[in-house]
């Protein structure tokens, strides 16, 4: 049984959560070359859709921006979340990628928010997370066991801001993930993810073929292709 405890007008629980933050890689990107109204119209989506895919035992605690944070019962169901996020949001043509950070121990409820140091910590793996990664920490890798179809790669261990002893990182990831499909690319622009077949324009530059969803992003390209490539090549396809 749950034992609880009143302390003010917190509600303080042994149980152990799951939580969850997962946002859109590159949104300011999305924002300057969009606009605010584009963004938040994708947010919006981000959004709606998370929800869809919520398993019976989570809750969509709040929404931050291009961020949710997510409360999930069950660590197991919380890592397949992760990798559908990142698979069915991610690697479709115009949207961002997702990156996903979690991390599950105890927290304290206070009317329809949480609170703790467990929230903190996800919200720090999150951070580190790259476009389309899942990262976890080894109590979130313990908590979920062997899920199917997941295999868990290890990151070793990162100093977190605030957190005093280094916290030990696992990478999720779907043993029957593609996630080099050569028809996908980023636009340098903006950020989102495209399917070459449905791309607007592309422009060869430096030998390479850079393809844009529109041609607002093609032309920013054009006039500064530098300042677009600087961190190209860290973005997973």
């Amino acid at each position: 049984m749950e034992r609880v405890a009143e302390t003010g007008r917190f509600r303080v629980s042994d149980e152990r959560h799951t939580f969850v933050f997962a946002d859109l890689a590159g949104f300011t990107a999305l924002t300057e070359a969009h606009g605010d109204e584009r963004a938040a119209d994708i947010a919006l989506e981000f959004c709606r859709e998370l929800n869809r895919l919520l398993p019976e035992d989570a809750e969509d605690v709040k929404m931050l921006g291009d961020a949710c944070l997510l409360r999930v019962g069950d660590a197991g169901e919380a890592v397949g979340l992760g990798l559908r996020l990142t698979g069915d949001l991610s690697r479709r043509h115009g949207f961002p990628d997702v990156r996903v950070g979690m991390h599950t121990g105890t927290a304290a409820r206070r009317g329809a928010d949480w609170f703790g140091s467990t929230i903190n910590i996800a919200a720090r793996v999150a951070a580190l997370a790259g476009p389309c990664e899942v990262l976890l920490t080894a109590a979130t890798r313990d908590a979920a066991g062997m899920p199917d179809g997941v295999v868990f790669e290890g990151c070793g261990a990162h100093e977190l801001r605030h957190v005093a002893a280094p916290v030990h990182l696992f990478r999720a990831r779907s043993v029957d993930e593609d996630a080099r499909d050569g028809r996908w690319v980023i636009d340098p622009v903006c950020r989102m993810r495209l399917d070459v077949d449905q791309a607007a324009t592309s422009i060869e530059h430096d030998g390479t073929e850079r393809y844009f969803c529109s041609a607002l992003c093609a032309g920013k390209f054009a006039r500064s292709p530098d300042r677009y490539l600087r961190d190209a090549a860290h973005v997973p396809l």
